[in-house]
């Protein structure tokens, strides 16, 4: 439900990328595509639950081959996926989905939306999603998006039933339809209506599929023929949908680019059904609005469109420009003059920014920032003012065509600029399952712009325009070439614990170090740290002053003050107070090479590992898989940990001749999550694995799935993997054998160490296996057959193998203690 009290401005809620740090001209193929798109009136929203879900090669085809503007709602931002590129997990993991999505729409030209829900891992139908989800808040969420964006036609990727095969996935059509029957009623979520209007889509459809087995198409469906080959993009649409998709990195989605035509099947939901296209019945027009002198004029502009010589539109699109601004309907104009605009810049071959060499700034500090512009159009395009942020200037100057115009202007960055930080993380989330927004209104927004804009008045002929530039950071790499990111805006100072987290041994002092990165040029005098505890300062000390930009001081929080505490997991915060304010802000800086920087901040804590974590191993190999902490979780524990190289399996040959490999040197050998969908060398190791093994080693491997395997047989002894898993954090665990030795040494399990997992016990449980194999675990969903899989143990040769898909890579980051324990019981197996 909306607040009753809104005070952000609605920022740019069309657009698909609401970060630009430039404004630059779109290639004459763009051009001539917005051209034909401002001609149409009726919009499509695509909605699905995550990044990925959506059908790219229909978006591609609806805005490409159609000139339909369309968009695409994804409920949440994919925060509960796997990540193949790193560590980042949750709201990082999000943070990174949401910028593949972005990255993937700059390629097909659909616009992007999200809602305040969080993906908080596999749920199995729609009751466990919305005993998760607050079904009223996004069902109000998705409302808004319908009446923000006003589309004609609503295309739901799955159904509302078990054939969707996740919960979040059936909540979408869930929620899809609920909001067709909605957003039309004034008497639904009235708030939002302070901002909008109602609006009515005409019908919703189901784009039904063929995954696998499953099979949803019929031939009494709409059929709509996609895929066509577009020379002005030079692939065919299912060509570009490959690439589209494959953009989505951190989810090992490389898709092919498959090409030729394909038929999609759409099956009818709720309004009026369509027999023969998406848009039966729908004839809006510029002419059906009231307004045939604007359909004229684009039929003339599309018709003599020039696209090697943009410009020479530019005469018709300024008279466009005044038939479009006289229009009385509102629902669709503004819409529609903002993609003008850009429109009419690009016909002039317009760049403009303003850049910095450094990447952050801190607030009330000034920066030096030079104003770059430049127009490419024989027609009269003149630079009337700029307002620096604070201070406006008038200069009438004539940009000369294809003549850059450099600009330098010292700009002091307000004092009350907020940290440059996505606004769904701005506060903590509501729960695990809901961003908490700081305002309703951004609900939809991928993110917001900067706040932080040059404002350019521009007279293109007789026309004025305002054009917002960013300010923004540039460098020249020597691999990337020239890079360009919004400035980003950091605190006078941040701290942080030099560990993510720290196990807590019994009848121990607890040594620990913080961090202070100076991010400004401030001088922090007679400051004071404080560690904290709930509340209750348990350790820290005064710092005359910081000398350097980065700065590390150790810390000790005595045994008597840790004994008192009876949790045996806790957050321990910290901050420095200097002059009066409070710094207790740490960055988390995301850098891969196919998104831009991006930045939050979280409280400066860290996770204290508290109890009885016994281990009896020393030194561990590592076969790298999808990125995961447990080798930083490892070497926390002080343990020796070495990730596997080819050299380390191969060895070099002794004086006699004998191939001598690294692996007997190791107490353990443990897989990464998914390192038979990642480690393309695994075939090549496993002999010499198993050998380890036999010999009297300790293997130990972490989940996979079926997808792009290396091997097809994991296990000495054959098993086999399925889709089964434990959705439920809290499932009970029965034990089949509390005499195991994997659960008595060097640490007893007990019902105990199951508590407090987060987001899931497990997934690709083993389904079959070898009778060889011991079973050590049985644990279920509710409502659900009794699973055996989670982890199988065997005896081979000397040694020891166990394949466990329990969900160690997320209970280690969180610092659960349970998990600790029997994870390092696993590892010390051979020394028992």
């Amino acid at each position: 439900m909306f607040k009753k009290v809104f005070t952000v401005f609605i920022l740019s809620f069309g657009m698909a990328i609401c970060s630009a740090q430039q404004v630059r001209p779109s290639k004459s193929s763009e051009i001539y595509r917005d051209l034909k798109t401002l001609k149409n009136l009726p919009k499509v929203l695509y909605i699905a639950a995550h990044p990925d879900d959506e059908n790219t090669g229909l978006l591609s085809w609806l805005i490409n081959g159609q000139n339909i503007e369309t968009g695409y709602l994804s409920l949440t931002r994919g925060d509960g996926g796997q990540n193949l590129l790193g560590t980042e997990q949750g709201a990082a993991l999000g943070l990174i989905r949401t910028h593949e999505l972005l990255e993937a729409r700059k390629l097909d030209g659909a616009k992007q939306f999200f809602t305040r829900a969080i993906d908080f891992g596999f749920s199995k139908n729609t009751t466990d999603t919305f005993k998760q989800w607050d079904e009223n808040a996004i069902t109000a969420d998705v409302v808004w998006v319908i009446r923000q964006f006003r589309p004609d036609v609503i295309i739901c990727r799955f159904p509302p039933n078990a054939a969707a095969g996740h919960g979040q996935h059936a909540a979408s059509a869930v929620l899809a339809e609920k909001a067709f029957k909605l957003a039309g009623d004034k008497k639904v979520f009235p708030d939002q209506l302070k901002y909008v209007n109602v609006w009515q889509p005409k019908r919703i459809l189901w784009n039904t599929f063929r995954f696998g087995a499953v099979n949803t198409t019929a031939e009494n469906q709409l059929k709509i023929t996609v895929g066509q080959y577009d020379p002005q993009l030079g692939v065919g649409y299912g060509e570009l949908a490959g690439l589209s998709r494959s953009l989505h990195k951190s989810q090992g989605a490389g898709t092919q680019s498959v090409a030729g035509i394909k038929t999609e099947y759409f099956s009818h939901v709720d309004g009026e059904a369509a027999k023969k296209t998406f848009f039966d019945g729908i004839s809006k027009s510029w002419t059906s609005e009231g307004s045939p002198e604007i359909d004229r004029a684009l039929d003339q502009i599309i018709s003599t469109f020039n696209g090697n010589h943009p410009e020479k539109s530019l005469p018709a699109l300024l008279d466009l420009r005044k038939k479009i601004m006289a229009v009385k309907n509102s629902d669709f104009k503004q819409d529609k003059l903002k993609s003008l605009d850009h429109i009419i810049l690009s016909c002039a071959g317009f760049m403009g920014e303003v850049v910095t060499s450094k990447a952050e700034a801190v607030a009330g500090e000034n920066h030096s920032f030079k104003l770059n512009v430049i127009s490419r159009a024989e027609i009269p395009v003149v630079l009337e003012n700029v307002k620096w942020l604070d201070k406006a200037e008038k200069l009438n100057r004539n940009l000369s065509k294809d003549s850059l115009i450099s600009i330098a202007h010292d700009i002091q960055i307000p004092s009350d600029a907020a940290l440059t930080e996505p606004y769904w993380l701005v506060k903590p989330p509501v729960n695990a399952a809901t961003f908490s927004v700081p305002n309703d209104t951004l609900v939809g927004l991928p993110e917001t712009e900067s706040p932080l804009n040059v404002l350019l008045g521009l007279k293109i002929d007789s026309e004025n325009f305002q054009v917002k530039l960013p300010l923004s950071f540039k460098k020249l790499d020597p691999v990337r070439g020239d890079v360009v990111e919004t400035l980003r805006i950091v605190p006078a100072l941040e701290l942080k614990f030099t560990q993510p987290l720290y196990l807590v041994k019994e009848n121990e002092d607890l040594h620990l170090s913080l961090n202070f990165k100076v991010n400004s040029n401030k001088q922090f005098n007679n400051g004071k740290v404080n560690l904290l505890f709930n509340g209750e300062r348990v350790g820290g000390g005064d710092l005359k002053s910081i000398n350097g930009k980065d700065v590390t001081v150790d810390y000790v929080i005595p045994k008597t003050k840790l004994t008192s505490i009876k949790s045996n997991q806790l957050q321990l915060d910290a901050n420095f107070v200097a002059d009066g304010i409070t710094y207790n802000k740490k960055q988390v800086l995301i850098q891969y090479p196919h998104l831009p920087s991006l930045q939050y901040f979280t409280a400066a804590t860290v996770t204290l590992m508290k109890g009885d974590i016994q281990s009896k191993v020393k030194k561990v190999g590592y076969v790298q898989g999808a990125g995961d902490f447990i080798p930083e979780f490892l070497r926390i524990a002080g343990i020796q940990v070495d990730v596997l190289k080819d050299e380390d399996f191969y060895g070099n040959l002794d004086e006699s001749g004998g191939n001598q490999n690294k692996l007997s040197q190791y107490d353990a050998i443990v897989f990464g999550v998914r390192a038979n969908n990642t480690e393309k060398k695994l075939a090549r190791w496993m002999p010499f694995l198993w050998s380890y093994v036999k010999a009297g080693g300790n293997l130990i491997m972490q989940y996979n799935t079926n997808q792009d395997i290396t091997v097809n047989q994991l296990g000495i002894y054959n098993f086999t993997i399925a889709n089964k898993r434990v959705t439920e954090e809290n499932a009970e665990v029965k034990f089949l054998n509390p005499n195991h030795k994997l659960l008595n040494f060097p640490n007893k399990i007990t019902a105990n160490d199951f508590n407090g997992w987060v987001q899931e016990r497990g997934a690709y449980f083993p389904d079959k296996w070898d009778d060889t194999y011991e079973p050590l675990f049985e644990m279920h969903d509710i409502g659900e057959e009794p699973l055996q899989g989670s982890t199988l143990y065997a005896r081979y040769g000397k040694g020891n193998f166990i394949y466990t898909p329990l969900a160690f890579f997320r209970q280690l980051p969180a610092g659960n203690v349970g998990a600790a324990r029997l994870f390092l019981n696993f590892l010390s197996a051979q020394k028992n």
